[in-house]
C-alpha cells in the first residue's frame, strides 16, 4: 500500500525556506506524483541572515521556485515571517499558527523536523507541532546537520526521478549553494544510504511521532 493511499492531505511543516526540501523533498515529489495534495508552510524567510549582497526577500523568491518545480500548487504554500533564530519569543503565536493550519488544512499526515534537532527555530517548530497536531500521524524529517541523534523507523522507497526532482528544487535556492548539505552529492549520498537499509537504491527516513490509522 502506496502512503499516500491512507494519507492523501499532506502538510510539510518547514521553520525556514529550504528545510523541507532538504529532509522530504524526494517524498514531495513522490507524493504530487501519485496525485496527494500537499501543503507546504515555511515560518521564517530568514531575512535577518541573508547576506548584505542580496535582496532580502530572496529566500521567499526562492521558496516559491522551489515548491512549483516540486509540484506544489501555489495557493498551497503558506509564508509565515517570524524572525529567524527567534522563535522561542513567539512560541504562542507559533502555536496559533499551526493550530490555524490544522483547522484550514485538516492534514492526515504532517512532516516536521525530528524531535532529536538542536536548532533552537527546529525545536520549537517540532515542540509546537506535536501539541497543534495531536490527532494526526506525524513523521519527523532527517536534517542530519541538525540532529544529534536519529531514529530512522520508516522508509519511503523514492526513484531516481524523485531524487532529481530534489535536487532541481534545492538548486533553486542560489542563495543556499554554498551550504555543504544542499550540495547534490550530499544529498544524492544520503538517499544511497538510507535505500541501503531496506534493499533499494534510494529512500528518504522519517522518525515515526504519531502513526494514526483510521
Amino acid at each position: 500500500m502506496a502512503l499516500n493511499d491512507i494519507k492523501k492531505r499532506v502538510l510539510v511543516v518547514a521553520p525556514h525556506t529550504d528545510d523541507g526540501e532538504l529532509g522530504c523533498g524526494g517524498t514531495i515529489a513522490k507524493l504530487i506524483a501519485n496525485k496527494a495534495e500537499v501543503f507546504y508552510a515555511a515560518f521564517s524567510i530568514c531575512e535577518l541572515s541573508v547576506p548584505a549582497h542580496l535582496p532580502k526577500n530572496i529566500l521567499e523568491t526562492e521558496v516559491k521556485n522551489a515548491t512549483n518545480l516540486l509540484g506544489i500548487k501555489k495557493d498551497n504554500l503558506i509564508i509565515f515571517r517570524h524572525a529567524v533564530r527567534n522563535f522561542d519569543k513567539h512560541r504562542q503565536q507559533i502555536l496559533d499558527d499551526l493550530i490555524d493550519l490544522k483547522k484550514q488544512i485538516k492534514p492526515e499526515l504532517v512532516l516536521m523536523p525530528c524531535l532529536n534537532d538542536i536548532h533552537q527555530d527546529h525545536c520549537v517548530i517540532s515542540a509546537e507541532s506535536i501539541r497543534a497536531f495531536k490527532h494526526v500521524s506525524v513523521l519527523g524529517y532527517e536534517l542530519p546537520w541538525n540532529n544529534l541523534t536519529f531514529n530512522a523507523q520508516s522508509f519511503v522507497f523514492l526513484g531516481e526521478e524523485h531524487i532529481n526532482k530534489k535536487i532541481e528544487a534545492l538548486k533553486c535556492y542560489q542563495s543556499q549553494l554554498n551550504r555543504v548539505y544542499a550540495k547534490e552529492d550530499f544529498i544524492r549520498s544520503l538517499a544511497l544510504i538510507r535505500g541501503a537499509q531496506i534493499g533499494i537504491k534510494f529512500a528518504e527516513a522519517f522518525e515515526v511521532i504519531r502513526w494514526v490509522v483510521r
